[in-house]
């Protein structure tokens, strides 16, 4: 009988941890649409209200979960705040690009970053830590990188947005792991970082009548504004939906957002796709089946989280 109830239980937990990620999933996949309502903003002042307006959301979130204790000990840590200081920066990075490639028609490019991601975490982790790649790993990553080679043949050069997205996110989930403190509460220390140049950034902006937030109409203001809670509600719908998940189910969902990406770029945006990133984008999902059969056997394999579009 108690087995059956702790059964029910954790079914249930399941469940509300799949909601909690699909929605969060569903959010970053129609991100997109966003992106492009602010394209016709400057891009540093985007990101500069995106971080703002994460701040309070993030932190009454974390404060009505009761989960404050070990975000107060980070605050007072040197190293921690070193360390999200970095990881700060690198996910401001990954933020800037992908605001960028969207707002100029390069959509595209931002849903096989974040399709390579999971490809290149493996990579990191071969060789920064040592881990060891069975055969389909090996495999998943020699495909992807014949599809990067594809693409550089086609276009002359590197699709360095793609490979942009998808190093420095790869970068900042390596980095984010030293932090000894959960997901939602890393997101509110590294928004308070980013804060502080950020509000600076503004109020310069307004001084000098060149702000969108209050010089422009209420149109401008509401979108700079809501670029808070696009950014943190996925992510927190995801930091709490992760926990009740296994590791293997959000290693699959993980791509339910490039997927959207994808779609939304090529069917609404009409943005061009030929024969070469068909081929491309063929050997890259060739690879992440290979990735996720090697998943669901059991390896140890780390997926990374795109929580912080």
């Amino acid at each position: 009988m108690v087995t059956a109830t702790a059964d029910l239980d954790q079914d249930a937990k399941a469940r509300r941890g799949f909601l909690l990620a699909l929605g969060a999933y569903f959010l970053w996949g129609l991100l997109p649409f966003y992106m492009k309502a602010v394209a016709h903003l400057p891009l540093a002042e985007v990101i500069a209200n995106r971080v703002v307006w994460s701040v309070p959301i993030a932190a009454a979130v974390l404060i009505w979960a009761g989960r404050t204790a070990d975000f107060k000990a980070a605050i007072r840590s040197p190293k921690s705040l070193a360390m999200a200081a970095l990881t700060a920066v690198l996910i401001s990075i990954n933020w800037g690009i992908y605001v960028w490639a969207i707002a100029v028609d390069r959509t595209v490019e931002t849903a096989l970053g974040y399709y390579i991601n999971p490809l290149v975490v493996v990579v990191v982790g071969a060789v920064l830590l040592g881990e060891r790649l069975d055969r389909l790993q090996i495999a998943a990553v020699a495909l992807a990188a014949i599809a990067v080679v594809v693409l550089t043949v086609e276009a002359g050069k590197l699709p360095w947005v793609s490979l942009a997205l998808a190093f420095s996110f790869a970068a900042y989930g390596f980095f984010r792991k030293t932090l000894p403190i959960g997901p939602s509460q890393g997101f509110l220390l590294e928004v308070l970082l980013l804060s502080v140049p950020a509000l600076c950034y503004i109020v310069y902006l307004i001084a000098t009548g060149q702000d969108h937030l209050f010089s422009s109409n209420a149109k401008d203001t509401a979108l700079l504004i809501g670029c808070g809670p696009i950014t943190a509600v996925p992510l927190l719908l995801f930091a709490f939906g992760a926990r009740l998940l296994r590791l293997s189910t959000i290693g699959i969902m993980q791509y339910i957002a490039p997927t959207m990406v994808f779609l939304i770029a090529v069917l609404i945006f009409d943005e061009p796709f030929g024969t070469t990133q068909a081929i491309a984008f063929a050997l890259i999902w060739a690879a992440l089946a290979m990735y996720s059969w090697s998943m669901f056997r059991g390896r140890e394999i780390r997926p990374a989280a795109p929580a912080t579009r």
